[in-house]
């Protein structure tokens, strides 16, 4: 009887590189059976204490330390040799290996940011191997696209000012379909952008009077 073909892991590479913030971030490259994926580990502005680490380089002469050569060469160094031959596509025994070379339950040996990568272009590799969507290959089940979530308005760590709230979104709920609820999120978030700028106006002006009548009555104090 024929094997059914898998995605065979042929090589790990890993790269430096700057995220949307302009931090870096590690981006892993994967080659299993010809195919070739790549994933870019996403990295927030926050962290819980409950979080898995990432890995950073401290060095203060590189991207004021937050440089991620380490976490780089694990990838390349620490995990690549485990990974090369196993099949990208059994994604738990892929993610449960990656856990026991960290042998951390915070991933603090090697980072986050080096296993997460890699965990992550396992599955894209393994869609492309399979010809198939990587929402598709994570779900066969999936056919509807979900309500999106809208970020409209930032606070916490993501702003310099403003809400405690980390962030505040729109879900667009009652959309016909998910370009409706996409212009619904874009009319709110216009509508909302008006509204704030004329608060803001306002309070602009009742500063200016509270200022001028403050002014006044100094000086009429002064006088006195």
């Amino acid at each position: 009887m024929e094997k059914t073909p898998k995605p065979i892991i042929e090589k790990v590479h890993a790269r430096e590189i700057l995220d949307s913030r302009g931090f870096p971030t590690v981006e892993v490259e994967i080659i299993a059976s010809g195919h070739k994926s790549i994933s870019a580990v996403p990295s927030g502005a926050s962290t819980g204490e409950f979080e898995a680490l990432e890995l950073r380089d401290g060095d203060s002469k590189r991207f004021h330390g937050k440089g991620v050569l380490k976490a780089v060469d694990n990838v390349i160094n620490r995990f690549g040799p485990a990974l090369v031959g196993q099949d990208a596509s059994n994604q738990k025994e892929i993610d449960d290996l990656l856990i026991n070379i960290d042998g951390t339950s915070n991933k603090s040996t090697f980072g986050a940011n080096a296993s997460l990568g890699i965990s992550m272009a396992c599955s894209v590799v393994s869609a492309a191997f399979y010809n198939k969507p990587l929402y598709s290959y994570l779900n066969p089940n999936s056919s509807i696209l979900p309500v999106p979530m809208i970020n409209v308005l930032n606070g916490g760590m993501h702003a310099d000012q403003g809400s405690d709230l980390q962030e505040i979104m729109l879900f667009p709920h009652g959309a016909k379909n998910f370009k409706h609820s996409i212009q619904m999120g874009s009319e709110v978030f216009h509508c909302l952008k008006k509204e704030l700028k004329k608060q803001e106006k306002n309070l602009k002006k009742t500063f200016k009077k509270n200022t001028k009548t403050e002014k006044k009555r100094n000086r009429k104090a002064k006088r006195n």
